[in-house]
């Protein structure tokens, strides 16, 4: 397996930062999965990746937060097939996600005001609720 995982359109990781390691799976499944290392482990470091340049590094491992740890690797796990080849597509497909979603420029949030109409209905609310509760107040202590 050579080349790279395609990102975005300009970023790419290649395949030879990635660290791949084999282990067996958890769980139910008879024999198979008591001698067949299927579980897939990648870690990719992004603090110390080529692939990107020093500004994006950054950005990328703020926005992951806890999913970096103290070294700068990013870990993902799949072991949900029978198959080794299966599950490294699946983790080098998770992790193309992650990233792409860390990379997506957020919309900026413009704050609303609320409505004049809301305002005023909400305080006449409040003045009768006021009014309803003065009115008990005082046929109770005639």
């Amino acid at each position: 397996m050579s080349g790279s995982l395609e990102v975005t359109g300009g970023v790419s990781i290649p395949r030879d930062e990635l660290i791949v390691r084999a282990s067996r799976s958890g769980g139910p499944g008879g024999q198979h999965v008591n001698k067949t290392a299927t579980r897939i482990e990648l870690h990719w470091n992004v603090r110390h990746s080529a692939a990107l340049p020093t500004e994006l590094r950054d950005q990328l491992a703020e926005r992951l937060g806890g999913r970096v740890d103290t070294d700068g690797f990013v870990r993902v796990v799949a072991s949900e097939h029978r198959s080794q080849k299966l599950n490294r597509d699946a983790a080098e497909a998770r992790l193309v996600e992650m990233i792409r979603r860390a990379l997506a420029v957020r919309k900026k949030r413009v704050p609303t005001r609320t409505p004049r109409k809301a305002r005023e209905n909400r305080l006449s609310e409040k003045r009768r609720h006021s009014e309803r509760k003065r009115q008990r107040r005082g046929a109770e202590s005639d």
